[in-house]
């Protein structure tokens, strides 16, 4: 501390000094977050067309099975008419 300045003025010396000093800190601090997060966003951005597209196999998935399926019930009434048939031309014979 000077003896020369008054004590209420070295105060508000330090007082700014140190105000400057963190204001430059959180100002590097802002900017190193900045760059972080848009790091971070473009990672995710990836992953969610990603995911995307295995929502459209997943339907895509999904119909194919929903056709493979109605493939197998046609297939299914298919026989029982034609047992069906069998029946009919049997009783038409007696």
């Amino acid at each position: 501390m000077d003896d020369d300045k008054p004590v209420l003025e070295q105060t508000t010396d330090a007082i700014s000094s140190a105000a400057d000093a963190t204001k430059g800190a959180v100002k590097t601090v802002v900017k190193k977050v900045k760059k972080a997060a848009k790091k971070a966003a473009k990672k995710v951005k990836p992953k969610k067309k990603a995911a995307k597209k295995s929502r459209k196999a997943k339907k895509a998935g999904k119909k194919s099975s929903a056709k493979k399926s109605s493939a197998k019930k046609s297939v299914k009434k298919a026989g029982k008419k034609a047992a069906k048939k069998k029946k009919k031309a049997r009783k038409s014979k007696r």
